[in-house]
């Protein structure tokens, strides 16, 4: 699609990326052409393996997301960040529910004292995903996040696989930190946590306390969040700066009644528990992707993204690991409280009043969880919906407030709704699946990023390619799968797998010339920290419970239902109409070499759009 035509199509042009302000016809879910009439519908259905093979073989362009899909909202994000409110949106995304619920949970069921070794193996996990996503936030600055950047690398529909998962990351996420505000609130209120929930007998054990306090504490951020984006970075600012002060409040207070015979029994539940509580504890580090989807609204992407997400993730990973310490100082670990752990130390060491103090911060750190949880997740669905691989309607921009209304409102009504019903630990661990399963993910599309450029690399270097990281991902998975099933400590197959892995990372290493070169910022260690991203993920995966993975699996099966009857057919449409599927021709023409007059076509299209709008 050229600039000209872009403009043409959301002005009036009745092309998939039109716009109609706030209207709410059938047009604004399903206009593309599939949807026109039944017998368009039936007729698409037949297509079905025709498009997928399509959508599943064609990979996008950084030019195509960087302009084209953009231009599709009709008006731009407003760009009035700098890389002092990433630092502050990464601390105040990331420190919330995670340490102030689940430390507690995990230290006292789980892993004893060497809980902070758990929370030390997420944040090294955490950390090689924040380098990943650095490298393609600054390359591909777009409110899509690892959306955008697996529809670059992976295609269309690994890059909807993700999307889904995204979406379920955030409700999830955003209805779990809901739940757990209301837990503190009954906290700084002097009763027990669960005295606000209302007790539904008839409901199942994991979906009958309900939480009305949760829907009004959301409804409130769907405020905050569709008014102004710098408006919520200056709340988000305040409210992270009390943050800090609680949390150094804590640290201190609680070091001067620390016991060092609670750390006597270190690891009561062994190695095995480490690693069980560290796979459910990077819960605690999920948010710091919400960063990465504000890259379209950063003044000066490439110096501001690499300071916002790596020295939030530096801050948080330290803060994290003193307040596992000292919590665990403080109290044996059989006596910790699983809702309010920090509350209640400090009232079994004689500090009554401090738990005020804590249940304020921890109110204060889950608001602006969710806070940045909203602005985040509203911008991942826009830019899926300018794909329309989710209806259209949610890809629209308000032009006053430069923010995604429609895709805000219907996320957080989605967060109300599971945050009412749903219990905390059902919560934690399925997050816990989507994030780790999406971090993966970005981890090989870097190096496949790195690696594989069409017309550039051969088919020998691609083959090499596909079999180096075929081992790893087999290896690793190996690895895991027996981590989860066995009972022993038999260390015999580790040392068959973990060799596996480490001569397939040495091969796209040694044999494999990378195609790619970082334009500002790129990942160190290349292709070794994204392996051992990939490796530690999956690791991390093999922890969790079977029936968090039934739940994965159930919620995969709708996604892929919805895929194949709407979004394949609107999406494949959509690409049709614009010239975005006319990709294959591009990729012939890369093929060739002729990779510069593409790009600047490209270019010049979005920035014609950009001057339009």
């Amino acid at each position: 699609m050229t600039g000209i035509d872009g403009v043409a199509a959301g002005e009036g042009g009745g092309g998939g990326a039109r716009r109609r302000g706030c209207s709410c016809t059938k047009d604004d879910f399903l206009p593309e052409e599939s949807f026109k009439s039944w017998g368009n519908y039936v007729q698409a259905l037949k297509d079905t393996p025709t498009r997928f093979k399509d959508r599943l073989l064609t990979r996008s362009l950084d030019t195509t997301e960087l302009y084209e899909i953009k231009a599709r909202s009709q008006h731009e994000m407003k760009k009035n960040l700098s890389w002092w409110d990433l630092i502050w949106f990464g601390i105040g995304a990331v420190i919330g529910a995670g340490i102030f619920v689940l430390t507690g949970l995990q230290a006292q069921k789980v892993s004893g004292p060497a809980v902070v070794l758990s929370f030390v193996v997420s944040g090294v996990s955490a950390m090689l995903s924040v380098f990943c996503y650095t490298e393609f936030a600054v390359e591909i600055p777009v409110a899509g996040g690892s959306f955008a950047y697996l529809r670059v690398e992976l295609g269309d529909f690994m890059a909807f696989v993700a999307a889904g998962n995204i979406l379920l990351e955030y409700v999830i996420g955003g209805a779990a930190v809901a739940r757990s505000w209301t837990s503190y609130f009954a906290t700084l209120c002097n009763r027990n946590s669960d005295y606000f929930l209302i007790v539904v007998h008839s409901m199942p054990k994991d979906y009958g306390k309900l939480d009305p306090i949760a829907v009004v504490v959301v409804c409130v951020i769907c405020i905050l969040a569709v008014l102004s984006t710098k408006g919520s970075s200056r709340f988000n600012y305040v409210a992270s700066v009390i943050h800090v002060i609680v949390i150094l409040f804590i640290i201190i207070a609680g070091f001067t009644k620390a016991d060092t015979k609670n750390y006597k029994d270190f690891t009561p539940f062994g190695v095995r528990g480490i690693f069980k509580s560290s796979a459910v504890l990077f819960f605690a580090y999920v948010g710091f992707d919400a960063v990465s989807t504000m890259a379209e609204e950063t003044k000066n992407p490439a110096r501001d993204i690499p300071i916002g997400l790596i020295g939030s993730m530096v801050i948080t990973t330290a803060a994290y690991c003193l307040l596992a310490v000292v919590l665990c100082l403080m109290q044996p670990y059989p006596q910790i409280d699983e809702n309010a752990p920090f509350s209640v130390a400090f009232e079994a060491v004689g500090m009554s009043w401090a738990k005020y103090v804590v249940a304020a911060g921890a109110l204060k750190g889950m608001t602006t969880v969710l806070l940045v949880g909203a602005v985040g997740q509203a911008r991942y669905l826009t830019h899926i919906a300018r794909t329309h691989m989710m209806p259209p309607w949610l890809a629209q921009v308000h032009p006053e407030t430069g923010t995604p209304i429609n895709a805000t409102i219907v996320m957080l009504a989605a967060t109300a709704i599971i945050g009412f019903f749903t219990d905390l630990g059902v919560l934690a661990n399925l997050l816990s699946i989507s994030t780790l399963f999406i971090f993966l993910l970005v981890a090989l599309a870097l190096i496949v990023r790195r690696y594989y450029v069409s017309g550039e690399t051969s088919t020998a270097d691609r083959n090499k390619l596909i079999a180096c990281i075929a081992l790893i991902l087999a290896s690793s998975t190996a690895t895991a799968v027996y981590w989860g099933v066995s009972e022993n400590n038999d260390w015999i197959p580790y040392v068959i797998t973990l060799p596996i892995w480490f001569t397939a990372t040495a091969g796209i290493a040694v044999f494999v010339p990378q195609a790619r070169k970082p334009k500002v910022w790129g990942v160190p260690l290349v292709p070794w920290l994204p392996s051992l991203s990939i490796a530690i993920n999956i690791f991390l995966l093999g922890s969790i419970d079977g029936a968090s993975f039934k739940r994965f699996g159930m919620w995969t099966c709708v996604l892929l239902l919805y895929y194949f009857f709407f979004g394949l057919h609107a999406s494949y449409d959509t690409a049709k109409e614009s010239g975005e599927n006319k990709i294959g021709e591009g990729w012939k023409k890369v093929e060739e070499g002729q990779t510069d007059s593409i790009s600047a076509t490209a270019a010049t299209a979005g920035v014609s759009s950009n001057q339009a709008n």
